[in-house]
């Protein structure tokens, strides 16, 4: 799926009490990736759910560069996991942005209970998907026609939709991504870069 267009915007979700891994992760990954090529570049951005500071666990603050209700659809959509996550299923316009961003955005992708949320916007049904491993059974009632699976790091449930297991799975399944939208090379040098451990060379535990 690489291609030569110059930039992909990345936007990532943010809510309160979401899990800071699982939003930072996938942000180190995209703009270390955005910083290390004068190729296919990535801008991350972050979008919240409501204006003003988000407070995820722990007290981290982030200031969103935008709101659902200002930015553009992204290229890439990352939607993280957390506490919070399982307040936005039950809220309709959180889950109405996501579905409707879902159609235009190239990739969607989940980190933990994120994928509670694609679940209620539709996006994982008769599709297989992950999540922490808290979370299958919950996963599971949210969307029954979804295939929950246990013991991967991430699933591919689409071709553009992916979820990934709980919290520093976010990390893989963003370089997954950045290796199938700007190669092997880039992937690479990311992960050099940020000195992570698992490099994410082969795909097992990815169901297609």
């Amino acid at each position: 799926m690489t291609d030569a267009r110059t930039t992909r915007t990345v936007g990532i979700l943010a809510f309160d009490a979401m899990e800071v891994l699982d939003f930072a992760g996938p942000y180190e990954v995209f703009n270390v990736a955005g910083e290390l090529t004068t190729g296919p570049r990535f801008d991350v951005r972050t979008i919240g759910v409501a204006p003003g500071v988000i407070e995820g666990r722990g007290g981290f603050a982030v200031r969103p560069h935008e709101t659902i209700a200002t930015a553009a659809t992204p290229d890439v959509l990352v939607v993280p996991g957390g506490a919070g996550a399982r307040d936005l299923v039950r809220d309709p316009a959180v889950v109405g942005w996501v579905r409707t961003a879902a159609d235009e955005a190239e990739i969607v992708l989940s980190v933990c209970t994120g994928a509670l949320v694609l679940a209620a916007a539709g996006l994982l049904d008769d599709r297989p998907a992950t999540t922490h491993h808290t979370a299958f059974e919950t996963l599971g009632r949210l969307a029954p026609s979804t295939r929950v699976v246990t013991g991967a790091r991430y699933v591919q449930g689409s071709e553009r939709a992916w979820t990934s297991a709980g919290v520093s799975a976010g990390v893989d399944l963003a370089l997954r991504i950045v290796r199938l939208l700007a190669g092997t090379d880039l992937h690479d040098r990311v992960v050099a870069e940020m000195e992570w451990g698992w490099t994410g060379t082969d795909d097992r535990g990815a169901t297609a």
